[in-house]
C-alpha cells in the first residue's frame, strides 16, 4: 500500500518503502496499491521500479489476475539470467578450450597490435589467412576485447552451409516456410544482436548468397524465410577467408561491394613458417597443456626434437603443430619428447626439370615449380609471383599433380 497513516493521499510512504526494498534486492518485484492514484502518481512508481500499478477498490479477479502475471514476468526473468549465465560459462568454457593467441615474434606483435586496435571500434574485420594460423582465435580476441564482450559471439562456418541451408540458417525462417519448417527460428545473425558475427570462410558464398548478404548489412535488416517484416539488427561483422578475395574480386568470383562491406579493417594471420621463434613457444606451450590433460610427467622436448621441429615447414601452420605435441605426448613413455615422438616427414620440395617442350602446359607446370622452389614452399609468395590467386595456384598445383 502507499499510505499508511490516517488521512495521507499523497503516496509517499508507499514510494519510500518502495526505494528501501529496491535497495535490499533489485529483484524483487513490487505491485504498488493505492485508493488515490492518478496517472502522475503511477509513473512515479515506474520510475522508481515498480512493476505494476493498481488503483482501489479493485475486484479480487484483478488482482489474482495481475499477481499471477508478475509471478510469471519473474519465472521468466530467471530463465533468461539462466540462460545468459548458461551461455557466458559455455563461451568461457570454449575460450579456454580453443586456446589463447601464443607467440612473440615480430609477426605476431604486429597482429596483437592490430587486434587492441580494432577491438575497441565497430569496425567491421576480415581476417585473412592460411588453415590452422588461429583465425577463429583472432575472432574471439576481437569480441571480448570490445564493447560488446558480455553478448553473443555466434559462428558461422560458410563453407559447410549449402545453398538451400544458407537462408535458414542465417536468416531463420517461419513455421510452415517450406516443408520442415515445423517451428519459428531464428538465424544466426539475430541470434548475435547486439553481439558479434562471425563467418568463418566467406569466400566459399556463392554469387546468389552474397547478394542476399550484402543486403542485410547494408540495411542492417533481417527478414526471415517466409516472413514479410523485417528486423533490425545490430551487430558486429567479423569474417575470416584462406582465399585470394582480392584476385576473387578481379575473377568477378566474388562482388566487390560486398568486401567493402566486410573489409573496413583487413588483418593478415602469418603462417607459422614466417614466425620466427614462435615454434618453440607455442611447443613448449602445448606441452604444459597435454602433459596435465593426460597426466604424463613430460617435462621437456630433446634437442634432437626441436631440429626436428624447426626444419619443418608446418603446411598446417599452428594447428599442426598443436595435433603432433598432443599426439607425442600420448604416444610418449618418458619425460621427455624425442625426435621420434613426432610422426611428421618432411616434405620434399617440388623438383624442377628442364622443359624443351613448347607446350603451354608444361611451360606452365615448369614455371609453377620454380616460384615454389625460389620461395621456398611458401605458396602465398609463388602465386604473387606468378600473378595467381592462391585458390588458382592450389587448383593448378593438383592439375599437374604437384605436391
Amino acid at each position: 500500500d502507499m499510505n499508511f497513516q490516517t488521512g495521507a493521499t499523497t503516496g509517499n510512504e508507499g514510494l519510500f518503502w518502495l526505494r528501501k526494498i529496491k535497495e535490499l534486492d533489485d529483484n524483487i518485484h513490487v505491485i504498488m496499491n493505492t485508493a488515490y492514484g492518478d496517472i502522475q502518481l503511477a509513473v512515479e512508481c515506474m520510475k522508481e521500479g515498480a512493476i505494476d500499478f493498481l488503483v482501489k477498490p479493485w475486484e479480487k479477479e484483478k488482482l489474482l489476475t495481475t499477481a499471477i502475471n508478475v509471478r510469471s514476468i519473474k519465472e521468466s526473468k530467471k530463465k533468461i539470467d539462466h540462460l545468459d549465465n548458461t551461455r557466458m560459462t559455455l563461451e568461457s568454457d570454449i575460450q579456454k578450450e580453443m586456446g589463447a593467441l601464443v607467440g612473440q615474434s615480430k609477426a605476431m606483435t604486429k597482429v596483437y597490435e592490430t587486434i587492441q586496435k580494432v577491438a575497441a571500434t565497430d569496425a567491421n574485420v576480415l581476417i585473412m589467412g592460411e588453415n590452422g594460423t588461429g583465425k577463429e582465435l583472432v575472432a574471439r580476441a576481437i569480441h571480448q576485447l570490445s564493447k560488446r564482450s558480455k553478448k553473443n559471439f555466434i559462428k558461422v562456418d560458410l563453407g559447410s552451409l549449402s545453398e538451400s541451408l544458407f537462408e535458414s540458417e542465417l536468416f531463420g525462417h517461419n513455421k510452415g516456410a517450406f516443408t520442415d519448417a515445423k517451428n519459428d527460428r531464428m538465424g544466426r545473425i539475430e541470434i548475435a544482436n547486439e553481439g558479434s558475427l562471425f563467418l568463418d570462410e566467406i569466400g566459399n558464398v556463392e554469387a546468389k548468397q552474397q547478394a542476399s548478404l550484402l543486403s542485410v548489412l547494408q540495411n542492417r535488416q533481417v527478414t526471415r524465410v517466409g516472413a514479410n517484416k523485417p528486423v533490425d539488427i545490430d551487430i558486429r561483422l567479423i569474417c575470416a577467408t584462406n582465399k585470394d578475395i582480392g584476385g576473387m574480386v578481379d575473377r568477378e568470383e566474388f562482388r566487390q561491394d560486398l568486401l567493402y562491406r566486410i573489409n573496413t579493417v583487413e588483418l593478415d594471420l602469418p603462417p607459422l613458417r614466417e614466425r620466427d621463434g614462435d615454434i618453440e613457444i607455442l611447443a613448449n606451450h602445448f606441452l604444459k597443456e597435454y602433459a596435465k590433460k593426460y597426466d604424463k610427467p613430460i617435462k621437456k622436448i630433446a634437442d634432437e626434437a626441436w631440429d626436428k621441429l624447426n626444419s619443418y615447414p608446418w603446411p598446417g601452420n599452428v594447428r599442426e603443430l598443436q595435433h603432433s605435441v598432443e599426439r607425442a605426448v600420448i604416444m610418449s613413455d618418458g619425460d621427455t619428447l624425442m625426435a621420434d615422438d613426432f610422426m611428421i616427414k618432411e616434405k620434399k620440395g617440388p623438383t624442377t626439370t628442364t622443359v624443351t617442350s613448347l607446350n603451354v602446359e608444361d611451360i606452365e607446370k615448369e614455371a609453377i615449380l620454380k616460384a615454389i622452389e625460389k620461395h621456398n614452399g611458401n605458396l602465398t609468395s609463388a602465386a604473387k609471383t606468378l600473378g595467381f590467386g592462391r585458390s588458382t595456384l592450389y587448383r593448378k598445383m593438383t592439375k599437374y599433380g604437384i605436391e
